[in-house]
């Protein structure tokens, strides 16, 4: 009795301690934050958000309550590394253009083998893209029909659907917490687990058979990089990290790239003509008798003006990837105190009317000019922008291009709904924006 007592009382204490702590430093910073309702301690302003309309509610209230980073000299070490290693196994070469290429007439050939029935392209798309960035991280791809490889699709789906929900919102600020309690994200802890457990196993391969002096893939090129510095004792190249490394560009490599194509695809069913004008554009720069080369893409304005609007419209990572101030910042007149977290809110810009005419609609008249040539604009902001931009956005870019042309050159899209049902908002908003699920045709082209 003594000692529960005892603990309630201590729990009161430091309960206390923080809101007058909170209130203390809220006026001694008054007038000098950037304006928005008082947090409350731990909890931030999490109880002025409506987690079903995430992003709306960022856009009107500005501080959350804690979210764990790495600290960035281990960012940068790891970036850095993790670009010019992707680099060395041809990501933004010609190497992985004919990666991409042969990918593409493998899901020609599966879109053939459905006849034309109405399908779910989810995983259609998801195994073409995962078997890129797979090619360079583990050195080969996956058969289509490979168990194991559609059981890693489906974690990576589900994780990646779990965070545009008002329990992966909470999660991603309150993840100490949350990681104890019972709810849905305990099975998005078992689907990242299983992923986990993946890439740790395939670690464990490629030690077996390593050879410092032929990598095969990213894994190889960062065990020896764990050697070299293994006498280093302030090294960021240990296992942990690798594991962590492989799998964010794994899931990342997958996940944003495919279900733009995704929304993409929904996006053109609902206007036929957009797609008849790529059709039109292919025919004539490409022709039908060889494959797209992404060196076309500077003959096709209409065709890379779309891509963007598909981008801007579908918004995949709305808020960005959260960020801490590593010093305090002055901000058009207002205090950003150093270890704040701060959201880019990349959905403001890419919907921003000084920019974009009917930033709601889709529209690729966005990006083009009045000769109907592309244009380019400041605003467009899908990969984030400073030092921590998407490293991926090359082999993005040329994947989005290679992959539509391709689909597009020899086949035409067909919904079992007519275009006047079709639903293009999203299915979810929070950290990533969740397209509609539907089923579409791919009728070969006559």
């Amino acid at each position: 009795m003594l000692a529960s007592g005892l603990l309630l009382g201590a729990l009161f204490f430091c309960l206390s301690a923080l809101v007058v702590l909170s209130v203390w430093r809220q006026r001694k910073l008054r007038g000098s934050l950037p304006p928005g309702p008082t947090p409350l301690p731990l909890i931030g302003n999490y109880l002025q958000l409506n987690t079903e309309q995430m992003y709306d509610s960022l856009m009107k209230v500005l501080r959350l309550g804690g979210v764990a980073f790495s600290n960035g000299e281990r960012a940068r070490q790891l970036r850095r590394f993790s670009i010019t290693t992707l680099r060395d196994f041809g990501m933004g070469k010609r190497g992985i253009e004919e990666r991409i290429q042969e990918e593409a007439g493998f899901l020609v050939e599966a879109l053939r083998g459905t006849k034309g029935a109405p399908i779910d392209p989810t995983f259609f798309l998801s195994r073409t893209v995962s078997n890129v960035i797979s090619s360079i991280v583990f050195g080969d791809r996956f058969e289509y029909e490979d168990k194991q490889f559609l059981s890693l699709l489906r974690m990576m789906l589900g994780s990646f659907q779990f965070t545009a929900t008002s329990m992966g919102q909470l999660y991603e600020m309150f993840s100490g917490v949350m990681k104890h309690l019972p709810g849905p994200q305990q099975q998005a802890f078992k689907e990242l687990q299983g992923l986990e457990d993946f890439i740790t196993e395939k670690v464990r391969q490629n030690q077996t058979t390593l050879d410092p002096n032929h990598p095969r893939n990213f894994i190889d090129s960062f065990l020896i990089k764990m050697q070299e510095e293994k006498k280093n004792p302030n090294t960021e190249f240990f296992m942990r990290n690798l594991t962590m490394t492989t799998l964010n560009l794994f899931f990342a490599g997958t996940e944003t790239v495919s279900t733009t194509l995704r929304y993409g695809f929904l996006l053109l069913m609902k206007h036929p003509e957009v797609e008849a004008r790529i059709h039109e554009e292919i025919d004539h720069v490409i022709g039908r008798n060889r494959s797209p080369k992404f060196e076309d893409k500077a003959k096709m304005p209409y065709t890379e003006a779309v891509i963007h609007e598909i981008q801007r419209f579908g918004d995949m990572i709305p808020m960005g990837l959260a960020r801490r101030v590593t010093k305090d910042t002055k901000f058009r007149g207002y205090l950003i105190p150093k270890g704040t977290e701060v959201y880019p809110m990349l959905g403001s810009v890419l919907r921003d009317q000084n920019f974009f005419a009917c930033p709601q609609d889709f529209n690729p008249q966005h990006f083009l000019d009045e000769k109907g040539q592309f244009k380019r604009s400041d605003a467009f902001v899908p990969f984030s922008i400073g030092k921590r931009y998407c490293f991926g956005e090359g082999l993005a870019r040329m994947e989005l291009f290679l992959f539509l042309t391709t689909i597009l050159q020899n086949f035409r899209f067909q919904s079992p709904l007519p275009k006047e049902a079709i639903d293009i908002s999203p299915k979810m908003v929070g950290f990533a924006t969740i397209p509609r699920s539907y089923t579409i045709s791919f009728v070969p082209r006559g």
